[in-house]
């Protein structure tokens, strides 16, 4: 591996969306977005929705929506294991927002907790889409 790059994987529960070296990588994590580079001190992160940023060539190569997950950072690499993850320019406007109403539809509906908190997950997950 190059001493400029640090490797990136980013695995969904379907695939491995993307295995390589990369310049840096910004995370949107749980207390707030972080940037990976090579020889970052290691640590472990929840990851709330949002756009990953890939860097190559000292700007933006590719942005990913990830819907959560965790990511873990060595010196070395990068790993972040998504619950979803769409490359943002396949994210349809009219997908998210009809998943947002009925999302909020659902909030509404929910006749217990634990429904109601699936249904605001959901929410932030078409939320942050359509951000």
């Amino acid at each position: 591996m190059a001493d400029n790059a640090v490797a990136f994987e980013l695995v969904s529960p379907q695939s491995l969306l993307v295995s390589e070296e990369v310049e840096m990588i910004v995370v949107p994590g749980s207390d707030g977005d972080f940037g990976v580079m090579p020889g970052h001190s290691p640590l472990i992160s929840n990851v709330r929705p949002g756009v990953i940023h890939i860097f190559d060539g000292g700007s933006v190569k590719t942005r990913i929506f990830v819907a959560g997950g965790f990511a873990e950072v060595t010196t070395e690499r990068c790993t972040v294991l998504a619950e979803e993850a769409i490359p943002v320019e396949d994210l349809d406007r009219a997908s998210a927002e009809k998943e947002l109403a009925d999302s909020n539809d659902d909030v509404r509906d929910a006749s217990n907790d634990t429904q109601r908190e699936a249904a605001e997950r959901r929410v932030a997950v078409a939320e942050a889409k359509l951000s």
